[in-house]
């Protein structure tokens, strides 16, 4: 019996290889789509600063680019001048609701730097021209509201000439210091004055002699709304909604699956927020996005894992295949060659023992022996023949072959041979053929021996049909067998392949149908079979017809 403990298929650690293999794709699988969704909700929270920055980016360009531009007026803004830009601002910016223009000149006064409103004009998006709500020397009263603007603007100009150097620029920190008022939705902004008006200007401060020169000086207050905020949402794969909310509102949505998060506006937006929310499974084809990529990575990553134990699985099946065929190869060879030299040895015994043998057993034992040599003699004769068509080390010996001499020779032999053996031949329309004689003669020679050896006593019968099909010659053998199962037509021409039957039992080495297979391969032709099991086998045997 063979070792099949060393070349056995360990099906156990194939399955237990199968099972952690794919209790691994599984466990990758989770881990790639909770880290999908983590990282979807990390930046559910992180990208906010993204949305942020978009939303406000026309808030931005209002504070550093337009409010900036009155100060190329120079103070010299009158009501005309002030409602074009007015204008220019409220088309472009719609959560400026109103613009409040302080038409205001700097003076020299006994206490020093004097800073005095002319008229304060209001400028409205639903108003077609300027409002004047306050004007010098009128007798109106200035509305307490407007006049803490002017005044807390003018302490800021005094405050400035106070520290300033008139010997430098103004810097950006001094700008944003003392010619910016930034509080919840209302920007307060003074003009910068030239470098010689500063000069003047502490002059006011510091000399105690009247002069009589006046300066203008701009002033303009700008009303914000943000929930007028046009609001873009750049990240609509994050957020489902985005709205400005109040600083301090609370949302009354108690959902578990609702996610917020929210961002404060800067400078005058600053009493309000973002409001950013969006429902777990609105984020789900997000996730799903997400993982996708990375589920296909780790597939192709199994697929890779999954060949390779495929490969290994297929190398330990082919060698516990190769090492069966192999051992019933050794087993079957030396049983085929163990008979034929059993009976050899017992019949030079008898021959050696006997005092004086007969005619009749002379020729008896030497039929014996010439029929046991012939088997030997065959058997070595396959193998060599088999062992040098696979080396190519053998060349066609092409010759122009009469096949019905050729057909009588080989039904005659086995006529002898097997006086039971209903074997026939027909010739259709083909007469001669040019090829390697010895090499057809063994593909029929196997095939004869087939049919008669895998058929039932008082069956035993083969019809040999021999026609031209097209640029081939087609032998075609109809036995009345046992017939092959149809699993196992696939495997018939392997070497070594013995299909398990009673009839195998005893002296098959799995050579006949592979030997034929190879030499037709070598000849250029084919061989194929159709097969009914319990009624007979088909084999059609092709070869380049040139005659």
């Amino acid at each position: 019996m063979p070792n099949h403990n060393h070349y056995r298929k360990n099906y156990w650690l194939i399955i237990t290889f199968a099972v952690l293999a794919s209790l691994l794709f599984i466990i990758a699988l989770g881990f790639a789509k909770k880290y999908a969704r983590k990282l979807v909700e990390n930046e559910f929270v992180g990208k906010k600063i993204d949305v942020l920055d978009k939303n406000i980016e026309s808030y931005n360009d209002l504070f550093f680019n337009k409010i900036p531009e009155v100060s190329f007026y120079q103070g010299y803004l009158d009501s005309n001048s002030a409602f074009i830009y007015a204008d220019s601002v409220l088309k472009k910016y719609a959560f400026v609701k109103r613009i409040l223009f302080f038409d205001a000149y700097v003076s020299h006064t006994p206490t020093g730097l004097g800073i005095t409103p002319r008229a304060v004009y209001q400028f409205r998006r639903d108003c077609p021209k300027s409002q004047v709500i306050y004007r010098a020397n009128s007798g109106e009263k200035f509305d307490i509201r407007i006049a803490d603007d002017f005044n807390s603007m003018a302490a800021r100009l005094a405050s400035f000439i106070d520290i300033a150097d008139t010997s430098r620029s103004v810097n950006n920190d001094e700008i944003n210091k003392f010619f910016y008022a930034v509080i919840p939705e209302k920007i307060t902004y003074m003009n910068i004055p030239r470098k010689e008006d500063i000069k003047a200007y502490k002059q006011f401060v510091e000399s105690e002699i009247d002069n009589n020169s006046i300066y203008e000086q701009d002033i303009l207050s700008y009303y914000i709304d943000p929930q007028d905020l046009k609001l873009v949402n750049n990240h609509p794969e994050l957020y489902e909604k985005i709205e400005i909310k109040p600083l301090f509102y609370a949302t009354l949505d108690t959902d578990p699956d609702l996610l917020t998060t929210e961002s404060p506006l800067p400078g005058a937006l600053a009493s309000y927020k973002i409001y950013f929310s969006a429902n777990r499974n609105f984020l789900i084809k997000e996730v799903n996005r997400r993982f996708m990529p990375l589920a296909l990575m780790i597939s192709l990553g199994y697929l890779v894992l999954f060949v390779i134990g495929y490969l290994i699985y297929r190398n330990i099946s082919f060698n516990n295949k190769m090492f069966k065929l192999q051992y019933d190869f050794v087993n079957n060879l030396t049983h085929e060659f163990k008979t034929p030299v059993s009976v050899i040895k017992i019949a030079g015994n008898n021959i050696q023992s006997a005092k004086e043998l007969k005619e009749d057993a002379r020729k008896l034992y030497g039929k014996i022996l010439d029929e046991e040599a012939d088997k030997l003699n065959n058997l070595l004769n396959t193998l060599l023949s088999f062992t040098q068509i696979e080396n190519k080390s053998i060349k066609l010996k092409y010759e122009k072959v009469n096949l019905k001499d050729f057909c009588e020779k080989i039904v005659n032999r086995y006529q002898l041979k097997y006086p039971g053996f209903d074997l026939q031949y027909e010739l259709k329309d083909v007469s001669t053929l040019h090829t390697d004689q010895v090499l057809l003669g063994s593909v029929f020679q196997n095939l004869i021996d087939n049919a008669y050896k895998y058929s039932e006593e008082g069956s035993k019968s083969l019809k040999i049909t021999i026609f031209k099909q097209k640029k081939q010659i087609m032998f075609k053998f109809v036995d009345k067998g046992i017939g092959i199962p149809r699993s196992e037509l696939i495997n018939i021409f392997k070497k070594f392949y013995r299909v398990k039957s009673q009839y195998n039992q005893q002296g098959s080495v799995g050579l006949g149908l592979a030997f034929c297979k190879e030499l037709l391969n070598f000849m250029d032709g084919d061989i194929q079979v159709k097969s009914t099991l319990g009624k007979g086998s088909t084999f059609l045997v092709t070869l380049p017809y040139v005659h």
